[in-house]
């Protein structure tokens, strides 16, 4: 690999943060100055994460792009990083978002601009080192380091009751993350076992693979009494594991009933704040179910996975349900969150081919049409300052404009055909109704639809047609240059996405196939290609682990023929 296909991940990842030292450097009071150099750094990065998206090749290894080099050898711990197709299409969803929230926020923040476009570079490192992270306490790290900014996001340029809402979303998201470290600590022992330790997400896997598959049979065969040290292991503590992982997970999605703390992040974030916590910090959760908690624990997922499910089933038509109670408009949109990665939720734990890519797309889709709303709403927001619907209604007479946009992307969130929503739910409902979950999740699931259209079209109408009934909705100005430059590639990304699907398709499906085998480890009678389940291992450069060479029992000493060249190869 060459200089650039080696270090292209760390520059996508690292050029927020040289960017934010320019800005640290810039007056306090040039303002312009400010949001210039953010915004170059924004779109500067997204050309680097368009190149590596692009640089992705689906029939090529799995990781790709890979860079690793020792951090604390003592502990097995390292830099390492790469992306297969589901983590190059969110790193796509990520810095595409970046601009666009730099332009959205021009006159939405007034004071401490400084500080605002400080946390959003830093923001933005955070997101994208998580999502490309081949260490498990790496992305703990950038897991837990994203809280920081956003937190300050909401505190400090939010709403009325935004410092409520900045603790509630900092101490529920804290405290499922620290149960994730004690389960990636209890992991990182239990795999290493007697050799040498690892943090490294491929090592840790690989070494639980057998031990997975043997107590995978033995539980299908109902006694687990004569099983190897590490299956015996698994069978005890791999529920708690899981569920520590999962549990932090939800709260991240947010999953019914740990989503109290969504609504009012929400409704108190600037619209920069609302637009990067749809689009992108959700996704870390459903993304952590697909990449750590599922594969490294396929046994225990098959137990809960009626109750996963049941709770995906509950958040889609619970969330609905609060859409159609809601007065307050951003509050609605709020809710469709909870309601639409239900679907995404439903579709990953459906363990079909189908289900899986739904669910993958449907973090790109719910990105894109829950972002554009936030940022259509926050248009409306700084004409009005009002979130009630009932101080609007008939705008479509002033701002003709604006409305087609915003139908087009209310389009997109009920999934009319022709749009990006349509294909992922459309997946995510045939992959449920042919998996082995009873039919009943396909058929409530399909409620959610209907309950969607209901609620959106139902705000559509409230807000946008009938009688100019308030005088200071008359002179509304319609959208302007700046604005429709921001919403414009979000209506362009819904058509795109809805009629040529494929080529995102085709990233993702690796990943998809992969994700499905893994999962199916856990299936009683399933048969997983066995060609799917190990994953190759990138081992540390050789002249820098001289020093300290790996034991033949490490799980970075294994399988020659299954690893990839070095980073300095």
């Amino acid at each position: 690999m060459g200089f650039f296909d080696t270090h292209l991940l760390n520059i996508v990842i690292f050029l927020p943060l040289v960017f934010a030292a320019l800005v640290v450097l810039l007056p306090q009071g040039e303002h312009g100055q400010i949001r210039t150099v953010t915004l170059i750094g924004m779109l500067v990065d997204l050309v680097f994460g368009v190149w590596a998206y692009l640089r992705y090749l689906p029939g090529g290894p799995e990781f790709q792009l890979e860079y690793r080099v020792p951090w604390f050898t003592e502990f097995g711990l390292s830099y390492h990083v790469g992306m297969d197709g589901i983590a190059a299409s969110l790193l796509l969803l990520t810095v595409f978002l970046g601009p666009l929230v730099v332009l959205a926020s021009q006159t939405y923040i007034s004071h401490r601009i400084k500080e605002f476009h400080l946390a959003l570079l830093v923001l933005q490192t955070t997101m994208l080192g998580a999502l490309v992270s081949l260490d498990v306490l790496l992305f703990y790290v950038f897991f837990e380091a994203m809280l920081i900014p956003m937190y300050l996001m909401v505190g400090v340029w939010g709403a009325e009751d935004r410092q409520m809402a900045a603790v509630k979303f900092f101490l529920y998201t804290l405290a499922g993350s620290l149960l994730m470290l004690v389960a990636i600590v209890a992991v990182y022992f239990i795999a290493g076992g007697a050799g040498e330790r690892s943090f490294d997400y491929a090592s840790i896997y690989n070494a639980l693979l057998g031990a997975n598959q043997e107590l995978a049979r033995c539980t299908a065969a109902g006694s687990c009494d004569n099983v190897s040290g590490l299956a015996r292991t698994l069978h005890t503590w791999g529920p708690v594991m899981f569920a520590a992982f999962a549990i932090a997970f939800a709260i991240k999605v947010p999953m019914w009933p740990v989503h109290t703390w969504l609504p009012d992040a929400h409704v108190q974030a600037p619209v920069a704040g609302s637009m990067i916590l749809a689009g992108v910090m959700l996704k870390m959760g459903t993304f952590g179910f697909w990449r750590f908690a599922i594969p490294l624990f396929p046994v225990a997922t098959q137990q809960a996975r009626p109750l996963l499910a049941t709770l995906s089933v509950v958040g889609i038509v619970y969330g609905a349900l609060m859409c159609l109670a809601q007065r307050d408009i951003k509050k609605l949109i709020a809710y469709s969150s909870v309601s639409h990665l239900g679907y995404c939720m439903l579709g990953m734990l459906a363990l079909t081919a189908e289900g899986a890519t739904g669910s993958a797309y449907q973090m790109l889709n719910h990105g894109v049409s829950t972002g554009a709303l936030f940022l259509l709403f926050g248009f409306l927001y700084e004409r009005r300052h009002t979130r009630l619907m009932a101080d609007f209604g008939g705008i479509a007479k002033v701002m003709p404009v604006y409305t087609a946009s915003f139908l087009i992307i209310t389009f997109s969130s009920v999934a009319v055909p022709g749009t990006n929503g349509f294909i992922g739910e459309f997946l995510v409902l045939l992959g449920t109704f042919k998996s082995s979950l009873h039919p009943a999740f396909g058929v409530f699931a399909t409620t959610g639809v209907i309950l969607g259209a209901a609620y959106m079209l139902w705000m559509v109408q409230k807000v946008f047609f009938g009688s100019l009934t308030h005088r200071e909705n008359q002179f509304l100005p319609d959208i302007n240059l700046r604005e429709f430059v921001t919403v414009a590639p979000f209506l362009v990304l819904v058509l795109v996405m809805g009629l040529q699907p494929q080529p995102f398709l085709d990233r993702l499906a690796p990943s998809t196939n992969r994700f499905i085998a893994r999962a199916s480890v856990g299936t009683p009678g399933a048969t997983p290609d066995q060609n799917q389940l190990p994953i190759q291992v990138m081992p540390l450069p050789a002249e820098k682990t001289a020093a300290a060479p790996l034991r033949p029992s490490s799980p970075l000493a294994a399988a020659p023929a299954a690893v990839l060249p070095t980073a300095q190869q």
